[in-house]
């Protein structure tokens, strides 16, 4: 499997690509609002992981998830992205995109894309290749996976590499990017699949604090055009980025606000932050 076309066609074959049945409906966000979360609840063993949990984010907007371990935002992406199914509520992408009706791969096609801790890049291909490999594609093109790129379509990556700053690197194989450089690689990965909502997980863990102050500038870049959802630990990561933080515990929102009405948070300091600002 050293080929782009045989990992063109392992992907193919698990559906990473989905076609939908039906032209994607378009994201209504006429009310301003992209993700809608009402009374989600999801148990696993009697372990509530959320618990009447209610949120919503705007579009366009920079959200801030923060919790100890064990608060839910791991579950709560995993419920919007399709990958666990909850016990109870509603998640709407828009006004009318009843997320619980879809699948992971059709959710993705429809303009979610999700980012997780650990890199996953094809470490083996050059930059540019993991970009191809990420492409949106549609029903309409099943027949020519295999043909050649576009000019949009390179023009598309092309604007994504200077977008991640990778420009550079075009050429370089993945596995040969510093851990940061792998982190904005993926990021890059999704936004060539040009999603509205992007779901980014602890993108800031291990990283120097160089590549920490790019990656809050690359993050900020991308709010506006995207909706972007990041978790994450790092506190200082967090004023640097956030206007709203979200504060979940133990299945539920506990505060919100800016991060300094969360950090003098009474709730938050008792349960959360541990100590009085």
């Amino acid at each position: 499997m050293n080929t782009l076309n045989n990992i063109r066609e392992v992907m193919r074959r698990d559906r990473v690509w989905s076609y939908l049945e039906d032209d994607q409906p378009a994201v209504d966000v006429s009310h301003n609002v992209i993700l809608y979360v009402e009374g989600l609840n999801l148990s696993f063993d009697g372990f509530k992981a959320l618990n009447d949990l209610n949120l919503y984010v705007n579009d366009g907007e920079l959200r801030c998830l923060i919790g100890a371990n064990g608060a839910g935002k791991t579950t709560l992406m995993d419920v919007i992205t399709g990958k666990t199914p909850c016990d109870s509520g509603t998640v709407y992408f828009g006004q009318s995109i009843n997320l619980l009706q879809h699948d992971e791969a059709d959710i993705a096609q429809l303009g979610i894309g999700r980012k997780f801790q650990k890199p996953t890049v094809f470490e083996a291909h050059s930059v540019f290749d993991n970009l191809e490999l990420s492409l949106k594609q549609h029903k309409a093109v099943l027949p020519i996976l295999f043909a050649k790129l576009s000019p949009s379509e390179i023009d598309l990556i092309d604007h994504v590499l200077g977008v991640i700053g990778l420009k550079e690197q075009r050429f370089m194989q993945a596995g040969a990017l510093s851990h940061g450089q792998k982190q904005w690689l993926e990021i890059g990965m999704l936004l060539v699949a040009e999603p509205r909502l992007l779901l980014i997980d602890e993108p800031v863990a291990g990283m120097t604090a160089q590549e920490t102050d790019r990656t809050a500038e690359l993050l900020t870049s991308l709010a506006g055009e995207h909706t972007v959802i990041v978790v994450e630990h790092d506190m200082e990561f967090v004023r640097s980025i956030a206007r709203t933080v979200t504060v979940l515990h133990q299945g539920h929102v506990l505060a919100e606000g800016t991060m300094d009405q969360v950090q003098n948070n009474p709730d938050v300091i008792e349960v959360y932050l541990g100590e009085a600002p």
